[in-house]
């Protein structure tokens, strides 16, 4: 039996599924797992010759199209049949094609041809004036060499900042790696986030997909930079003592033929099982080996070359289920285990954890999963899938939800604090208050519901808006109970941390091609006279408070108090003790409360006046927990506190 199973005693009914999916997953590994693929097809060179090599084994014949062949599939430049079934090989003269060379292959099968891109493409361009894309040739003269190594060790209490290069930049226009590391890797430093979650990185047609519809998994988006700017971005955030994830997308891929895999060598199968109903792209079978081993060799590939340091798994509901989790509940574990549950999506999950683990053990893996499969986020030893982490998306949904459908006088902290921490305890997740998904248009983030229109004539610091007071404090309330209540890490989107006005709304036919929301105005929160830097300074002392204390948040939140009518909330994690009072007009002047015996310590006040709040308490203030009598058999310690309305406290017991 599992630790998963003796962990949980309602899952033994399903004892029997969990064994047969470790079994699926032992077996698998001994016996048809390869992750070495980017290095034997595709395009490699030596110091004389390109050695191409592809699979494709409905094609009739395959040639390469380059200036040398006139672009056209000539004799000279054909492929011929491999010794392994399927595999095609063509050697051309290095000279040919000299570094950024442009190519791209011809494929033809028995009823059609057409041009095609190498699955394994390294490097892909897209001409400005077609919208042609192409396969280059990436050998500088002097390439670029990767001089930091991430931090050492196991990553305690991951601080992630999610973002998007494209539209990290304040001009009205595609931002580069370049740019991104001169200008964005210094402010997530002084922001005290200690790793960078690079999204929409693998090669994508459509700008406005935000990456999610991937043509070519081998290659880094051209329209940011070249790969050497790439790596150079990733090695100077090592230099900076920050880890990189990478948002990767094997949940599906693009439609697209030419550019992509939707039709290699003629057939959609040699790939993918089906059409997604929901996204538009298409699905992979993960049953066959090829497609399995193809993906496991793009997460080693991510890793060994550019020196990531780990994945955000997206769209891993969907992968898990062959109805792809649309229009399910998930209320009970018998929705988990039956003939809907994916098991060859599952094996391959748990190939790539063991895989990336294997390469770099220190690596972070975390879920994009939102149906609460039992698992995800455990050991395979344990019967799990090997993820580090999952997303606790409940709690932006939950956030939105209480914003939306409630006044502020029937915010329930009992509620609030369940929901923040109704988990599997022994797996860690990231918790956020909103990320990419909430700031996209037709939503909206976190202060712009708060706030709204007041956002636009009413951030100065000068001018008193109740409306922003209560914008601001609230904001900073919902996100240190949702970041202090994890058991594993946090995140927060680019930009969020300030409170970045609006939404993200990608150049498109249907806005006029217009950058105007696909940028970051990192101005605003610049600007001292504006309350975007006391977002920042509460989210950046929240942050670091955290870090500084991360072993404290190993032990379980501990609910020492919770009422509706007082709206007061206080729980402890570890030494930290953490007090909210949600109520909008009621301040406490001696609320007491029963907690464990010390000298309590005031570390962090939201009403401190930089954070945008009145100064209603005196800064490093100290509070001790007394002894009581609950009876003549049973002592308590008892304290009093000063709980402003709409403020949190985090305190430090000694």
């Amino acid at each position: 039996m599992s630790s998963e199973l003796l962990n949980d005693p309602w899952l033994k009914p399903f004892e029997k599924d969990i064994e047969a999916r470790g079994a699926l997953f032992r077996q698998t590994l001994s016996r048809e797992c390869r992750s070495d693929l980017s290095y034997c097809f595709g395009r490699h060179s030596d110091g004389v010759w390109h050695h191409f090599r592809e699979y494709a084994p409905n094609a009739t014949a395959l040639y390469l199209l380059c200036d040398a062949a006139d672009w056209q599939p000539r004799s000279e430049f054909a492929f011929h049949k491999g010794t392994e079934e399927g595999v095609w090989e063509l050697d051309v003269d290095r000279k040919l094609l000299p570094h950024n060379a442009p190519y791209k292959l011809w494929v033809e099968w028995n009823g059609g041809s057409g041009e095609r891109i190498s699955p394994f493409a390294r490097y892909v361009t897209q001409d400005a004036a077609t919208g042609i894309f192409t396969e280059r040739v990436w050998e500088p003269q002097s390439p670029y060499q990767m001089h930091h190594a991430a931090p050492k060790g196991k990553c305690l209490f991951p601080a992630i900042y999610e973002c998007h290069v494209g539209m990290s930049s304040e001009e009205g226009r595609v931002a580069t790696y370049n740019s991104f590391r001169e200008e964005v890797l210094p402010r997530v430093v002084r922001a005290g986030y200690n790793c960078l979650q690079l999204m929409a990185i693998q090669e994508h047609p459509y700008y406005g997909s935000f990456g999610y519809h991937v043509s070519n998994f081998f290659a880094p988006s051209s329209r940011f930079g070249n790969p050497d700017e790439l790596k150079a971005l990733i090695d100077e955030a090592h230099a900076l003592g920050l880890r990189v994830i990478m948002d990767i997308v094997h949940s599906h891929a693009v439609k697209n033929v030419v550019e992509g895999l939707g039709a290699f060598d003629g057939t959609r199968t040699l790939f993918f099982s089906g059409e997604h109903p929901a996204w538009d792209s298409l699905c992979f079978d993960y049953g066959k080996p090829f497609v399995r081993n193809f993906l496991l060799s793009n997460c080693r590939y991510w890793l060994e070359q550019f020196g990531f340091d780990g994945f955000r798994f997206d769209g891993v509901t969907s992968m898990l289920y062959h109805g792809h989790g649309l229009g399910k509940t998930f209320t009970s574990y018998a929705d988990y285990y039956n003939t809907d549950y994916n098991e060859d999506a599952g094996c391959y999950l748990m190939l790539a954890n063991e895989l990336v683990h294997r390469v770099k053990p220190d690596a972070l893996t975390i879920a994009e999963e939102v149906s609460g499969m039992p698992g995800i986020a455990l050991p395979l030893e344990h019967g799990g899938f090997g993820f580090n982490y999952r997303l606790a998306m409940n709690q932006p949904d939950y956030w939105i939800k209480t914003i939306k459908e409630l006044p502020d006088e029937a915010w329930d902290p009992g509620n609030i604090f369940f929901e923040m921490t109704n988990r599997r305890h022994n797996e860690a997740v990231i918790s956020y208050a909103e990320s990419h998904d909430q700031a996209l248009v037709g939503d909206k983030t976190l202060i712009f519901r708060l706030a709204d229109a007041e956002m636009y004539h009413a951030m100065n610091k000068g001018n008193p808006s109740p409306v922003m007071e209560r914008a601001l404090a609230l904001v900073n309330m919902i996100k240190a109970v949702t970041f202090a209540s994890t058991n594993g890490g946090i995140l927060s989107f680019m930009g969020n941390e300030f409170g970045h006005p609006e939404w993200i709304d990608f150049p498109r036919e249907g806005n006029g091609n217009s950058f105007l929301y696909a940028r970051r105005q990192w101005s605003l929160r610049d600007n001292p006279f504006l309350r975007y830097e006391q977002l920042a300074r509460f989210d950046e002392a929240l942050v670091r408070l955290l870090e500084q204390y991360a072993a404290e948040l190993k032990s379980i939140p501990y609910c020492h108090y919770a009422s509706r009518e007082t709206q007061v909330l206080a729980f402890s994690r570890g030494r930290l003790l953490l007090l909210f009072n949600f109520a909008p007009a009621h301040s406490y002047d001696e609320f007491e409360l029963l907690l464990h015996p010390g000298k309590y310590t005031l570390l962090l006040d939201s009403d401190r006046s930089e954070f945008g709040g009145f100064a209603r308490l005196a800064p490093a203030e100290h509070f001790t927990a007394l002894c009581c009598s609950l009876s003549e058999r049973k002592e308590c310690h008892r304290a009093t506190f000063y709980l402003p309305a709409r403020t949190v406290q985090i305190l430090l017991r000694e």
